[in-house]
């Protein structure tokens, strides 16, 4: 699976973004889809995770009630809808991908995006 990361950008504190990843090469719908982050002098951490239908979902607390992920499988592609931005969210956000079930807590995903930039103005 080839996965694409778009929409990071700059917005002000309490904005909102979207982002997109694109997923080609395989059957999207085989795989768990997770968003991750990774800020500068921090590891990554797992933002949402979604379920191959997407009846499933994970949040890490830091974003609960603000971030909605959701997945398009007609159009291979998962979201991550970001209301309320702060600027600790401020991070690069990877897509990633994972035959298995996974949770936030998952170590080994298949396949990775390159990153999309999130930049939060205070």
């Amino acid at each position: 699976v080839q996965l694409q990361a778009s929409g990071g950008g700059l917005v002000q504190a309490g904005g909102s973004l979207r982002l997109s990843c694109a997923a080609s090469g395989r059957t999207f719908s085989n795989y768990f889809m997770g968003w991750f982050r990774q800020a500068p002098g921090n590891e990554r951490e797992a933002v949402a995770v979604i379920s191959w239908g997407g009846g499933t979902t994970y949040y890490v607390d830091s974003v609960k009630g603000r971030f909605t992920i959701s997945r398009d499988n007609t159009k291979n592609t998962m979201y991550l809808q970001m209301n309320n931005l702060k600027p600790e969210d401020m991070a690069v956000y990877y897509c990633a991908a994972r035959r298995g079930a996974a949770g936030l807590g998952s170590r080994e995903w298949d396949y990775w995006g390159h990153g999309t930039q999130v930049t939060v103005s205070s």
